[in-house]
């Protein structure tokens, strides 16, 4: 698990790091020279590929629903390059359920979304502060980005809870940049549709966004992590929340 003592690179800690989203933060933050540690809760075998292919990246499986998992994930993290500079909390679930059946959105999936969508992180960037503190005395650019979605912003969303627990996320992320001022900033990006594997066959969301939004087309995964590097790079930026729909928000 060891790297490197004293990595000479600030080290970045990216959840939800082998597909979609995450991995295009990932290689952007090590084509920006950063260390990073990938994670998932599954797809091993992926990590431990992209981390090969990436150079200079690591691979940490762990279980953000369970509290355990989440504190061994970033002392593990840390303990890599002995140094944690950037933590963005990207992994996330959602449950697809039509808003009006409410009887479908049950307390255990109420429970399982917020558990993993806010919970998660705030444990996460709770384990960490010492971390990104000791990165802040460094002079490095210490901050948590947190994934968020346009569903919290918006009434929008794959269902009720999980609309609900991205809109608690990103309270969250004010309430933290507040509390961690001025050593750590804390901000959050919230997109709209993304071109991932998940969404290829969400024709009537590809369809919304060519004929509605002002960009015309759904955002990729590089447009995120475009913003996110923005966010990590950004000096006096905390507690923003960065709706990233590409102007759908405006029709």
């Amino acid at each position: 698990m060891k790297q490197t003592a004293n990595c000479s690179s600030p080290v970045a800690l990216v959840t939800g790091s082998t597909s979609g989203i995450g991995v295009a933060i990932a290689r952007r933050l090590v084509s920006e020279g950063y260390a990073v540690i990938l994670h998932s809760r599954s797809s091993a075998e992926a990590g431990h590929a992209l981390a090969a292919e990436l150079g200079k990246a690591t691979y940490i499986q762990a279980d953000l629903a369970d509290d355990a998992d989440r504190v061994r994930l970033v002392r593990e993290a840390v303990s890599c390059w002995d140094r944690l500079d950037v933590l963005v909390n990207n992994a996330g679930i959602s449950r697809v359920i039509p808003h009006a059946d409410l009887k479908t959105a049950s307390p255990d999936i109420w429970h399982e979304l917020h558990e993993v969508n806010v919970v998660a992180p705030f444990r996460l960037v709770a384990e960490a502060e010492i971390a990104l503190k000791d990165a802040a005395r460094r002079g490095r650019p210490a901050c948590v980005v947190n994934v968020s979605s346009h569903a919290g912003v918006r009434p929008k969303g794959a269902s009720i809870p999980y609309a609900a627990s991205k809109a608690a996320l990103n309270h969250v992320t004010r309430l933290l940049a507040v509390a961690l001022a001025p050593n750590i900033r804390v901000n959050a990006v919230a997109p709209g549709l993304v071109d991932t594997p998940l969404t290829a066959d969400w024709t009537a969301a590809q369809q919304l966004w060519q004929e509605r939004s002002p960009m015309k087309r759904a955002a990729s995964p590089a447009d995120i992590a475009q913003i996110v590097m923005m966010l990590i790079d950004s000096d006096y930026l905390t507690g923003e929340i960065v709706l990233a729909d590409g102007g759908l928000n405006l029709t």
